[in-house]
Parts: structure tokens; sequence; C-alpha cells
């Protein structure tokens, strides 16, 4: 659904109802970029918002929606859920006001899909350890059930994909990538490093275990077994997500990510350095008006 900025506009719970009912006709998106790894997952955040922004500005200007949008019979829960399921409505209205989503966001540590981070985290742990790429034989990768569809399979792509893409959300590629160079940043997905054939040999040798203990998806994990040439095996395990709740970032990764961010995005030095002050007292800011100095 699109993402109502109700706090920014003060609207009135007249003007709430008809701006949810509004966006319901402006719904984000779907997962289907992971049939052909195309790049259209990057226009759902952006799209919500602005979508939620001009569904909050119409209903403040006599625009109605239906007020039945999420329970109504062609509401958002029927038509994404089966009929026949009772809804329970709890999950929407529990702690409304006081349970705020927002501190349990999760910021990334790598430049892929959420459900590869634990993975890389276990790669890039091995790098460190000194295990040598070449010297694998074969890694099984133990995984939930639900994330083979999207990660895993058909599993002759994710060793080889076709795009910089569909590589973001290949674990096997991601995995190679990070154990090869110690990172999986925005170097690690161009035209040039997707193809390299260090890194395809080594996601060619990696494979997946589904896991019935995995808690998918009320936790994303990662554990890698390696077998390397000698006979001597490797484990290694992420239990939660990096970055998120369980394990929150240091400042100074955070502060890498973003730096890492503003040189992709071509920002200057000196923009980007202001911005980053900035952003340390945007909480004790009255308003968000500063952020206009920014605009490039």
């Amino acid at each position: 659904m699109a993402s109502l900025p109700k706090v920014l506009l003060d609207a009135s719970l007249s003007a709430s109802a008809n701006a949810l009912g509004i966006a319901g006709s402006m719904a984000s998106g779907i997962i289907e970029y992971l049939a052909e790894g195309t790049s259209t997952k990057r226009l759902h955040p952006g799209w919500a918002a602005q979508s939620g922004l001009k569904a909050a500005l119409l209903a403040q200007n006599g625009f109605d929606g239906p007020r039945t949008v999420f329970e109504g019979q062609h509401g958002f829960f029927f038509g994404f859920a089966d009929h026949a399921f009772t809804p329970d409505f709890g999950h929407l209205t529990d702690g409304l006001g006081e349970d705020w989503r927002m501190a349990g966001l999760a910021f990334k540590s790598y430049a892929c899909g959420t459900m590869c981070q634990p993975f890389v985290d276990c790669a890039v742990r091995l790098a460190a350890d000194g295990v040598d790429p070449d010297q694998v034989t074969d890694i099984v990768c133990k995984v939930g059930e639900g994330t083979v569809h999207r990660l895993w399979e058909p599993l002759a792509e994710k060793q080889k994909p076709t795009t910089r893409y569909s590589a973001k959300f290949s674990v096997p590629y991601c995995i190679a990538a990070g154990l090869i160079d110690g990172a999986a940043g925005f170097e690690q997905f161009t035209e040039s490093r997707i193809a390299d054939p260090t890194i395809l040999r080594l996601a060619a040798k990696i494979s997946y275990q589904i896991d019935p203990a995995n808690e998918y998806p009320a936790n994303y994990s990662g554990h890698l077994t390696v077998t390397m040439a000698d006979g001597s095996v490797h484990e290694v395990d992420q239990p939660h997500l990096r970055g998120g709740a369980k394990e929150p970032l240091e400042n100074q990764e955070l502060r890498a990510k973003y730096r890492a961010n503003a040189a992709v995005g071509d920002i200057p030095d000196d923009l980007a350095n202001a911005l980053e002050r900035w952003c340390e007292t945007a909480f004790e800011a009255p308003d968000m008006a500063g952020l206009a100095q920014f605009r490039i």
C-alpha cells in the first residue's frame, strides 16, 4: 500500500480515512521482478511514498475514498488473501498510536536482498578468517523452504545470474562475492563483476538444503557448511539479520554505508559532509525544512 504522511499533513480523521481509501488504488507493486531480474523493485518505496502524499492531498481537498479499503468485499485483504481465512484485524489495531514500526526497521549491511544478508555475513567472516576460495570444493546452505523460489531457484540462473539486479537476489552469487572480495557492495554488482569467472566458478559449487527448523519468515538467518579440498570443513552461522533490532549496525558502519552511497550518487564531498552533519541533529529539528538546502 501507499505510505501515508498523516503527521506531515496533520489530516483530520475523515481525511485520513479517505486518504487510505484513495491509496488503495495506488498500491506499490508486486515481486514479479524476480522472474527476470529486472529493476522494478527499486520503484516500490518511492512510488508508495509519492502515492501516499498524493492520496493525503487529494483527501484534504475533498476527494473521497472507500472507508472499507482494507476489510471490504473487494478490499485489500480479500484482494491478496484467501477468502476462506477469517481476518484478524487486531494485527492492525493493537498498539495503534503507540507501537511505532519505524523502531524495528533494519539497515542492510550489503547491496543485495535482505534474506541474502546473513549468508553474506557468513562468507565475509570466512574471508576474514583466511579461508581460500580456490580450495573450496562445495558449500551447502541451510535455508527456509519459503526462500527457495526467490533466492535459489532456478539454481542454474542463481549460480550464474544474467543481470546485475538478479545477482542481488542470488544467494550463491552473493556468497561467492562475499568470500572472494570480503564484501558485497556496489562494486560486486557491476556488469563486469557478475560475469567474473572466479566468482562464477565458486557460485557453481554452492547449493542449498531445506532446514525444517528454519524460522523464516519470522527470522532471517544464514548457515554455511564449507568443505575444502583437503577434507576439512568450516561451519559458520549467522542467527539473525545483522542491522536489525537484534544486532544493530555500529554507527561507523552506517556512516561508511552512507558515504559509499553518496560516492555512487556522485554527491560532492562538501554536500555529503553537510548532509551527514544535518542528519545528526535531524530529530531535534522543528521540521524538515532544512533538507531543502541539499537539493541537487
